[in-house]
């Protein structure tokens, strides 16, 4: 199969006429015919049932179109890129976070950086860092920031600021000469707030409880870090999250304290290993480094 019996196939696949396919590529009925009888031919089988002017998908339309989706979705990739290529003309900084430092951490970075870059673009995501990598690859963002390297070697990872896993406690939890020593995980009692079995982080906390013989016990699983500290803030229950989610809890609702041993965490910069920053996009960088350092301070503090 060509590649033009691939977005044929494709498209008549997902939208079930030829008409509809017409439309979907822009080209005229007739058009679609032909490639799908080119596609056919070429195959030396039919993918469709024709009755009464509608196509009927073969058993051997819906495994093949299984494969192709992925193609598919490569190409759709690279027309993105070339698109992205395309409108270069005018600087736009393309940055992409996860959503724990898209809350706690670029909002007071983009305000400063905005103060000597009023007229740059800036475009911002938020991903897991799975789709990160897949995002840096492709060229879909210039720069992004994780709290994990995701160690492949199309990226680099530069670390910019560095905190510990912290416990997070509705006021009151502890006595006030308490608040910011370490705790062990033995303090981790009542209403215990955890994270879903495949987070990275959440994973080092229960590795951290095991190896001093304990099994936490979870009756509250969240998905984000910003979850786990709203319901902390609400009265929920304690939680441990990162540093970051941490320090930009109301410190009027909740108490912290770091967990012992302690478990470093840090945020990258995340680049792809061919494409070095604009002057913008490494003032942006440095803004974000600059806000991350302080964001710590203060829940320190």
């Amino acid at each position: 199969m060509r590649l033009r019996h691939i977005e044929v196939f494709h498209a008549i696949m997902q939208v079930g006429t030829i008409s509809g396919a017409a439309q979907v590529l822009h080209i005229s009925q007739p058009a679609v015919t032909k490639v799908l009888q080119h596609c056919e031919l070429q195959l030396g089988m039919p993918l469709f049932e024709r009755v009464r002017g509608k196509l009927y998908p073969k058993p051997e339309a819906h495994r093949l179109f299984a494969e192709t989706e992925k193609l598919n979705r490569d190409l759709q990739g690279i027309r993105r890129l070339a698109a992205s290529l395309k409108g270069r003309a005018v600087e736009t900084i393309r940055l992409v976070s996860t959503p724990t430092i898209a809350i706690s951490v670029l909002p007071q970075a983009m305000t400063q950086w905005r103060k000597e870059f009023p007229t740059t673009r800036c475009e911002l995501a938020t991903h897991h860092t799975s789709e990160i990598v897949n995002t840096l690859r492709l060229g879909e963002a210039d720069l992004a920031l994780s709290l994990q390297d995701p160690r492949h070697p199309g990226i680099v990872a530069e670390p910019l600021a560095q905190g510990v896993m912290t416990v997070l406690a509705p006021t009151g939890t502890w006595r006030a000469d308490e608040e910011g020593k370490p705790l062990s995980a033995e303090g981790l009692t009542g209403e215990l707030i955890g994270h879903t079995d495949n987070d990275p982080l959440g994973e080092l906390v229960v590795a951290a409880c095991e190896a001093q013989g304990l099994h936490p016990v979870f009756r509250t699983v969240v998905q984000t870090y910003q979850i786990a500290r709203s319901l902390v803030e609400a009265g929920g229950g304690m939680a441990v999250v990162d540093p970051f989610t941490a320090a930009s809890a109301l410190s009027s609702r909740v108490q912290r304290r770091p967990l012992e041993p302690a478990i470093p965490i840090q945020l990258y910069l995340l680049t792809a290993g061919h494409s070095p920053l604009s002057h913008g996009a490494r003032q942006l960088a440095d803004s974000i480094a600059s806000a991350a350092r302080a964001c710590l301070e203060k829940g320190i503090a």
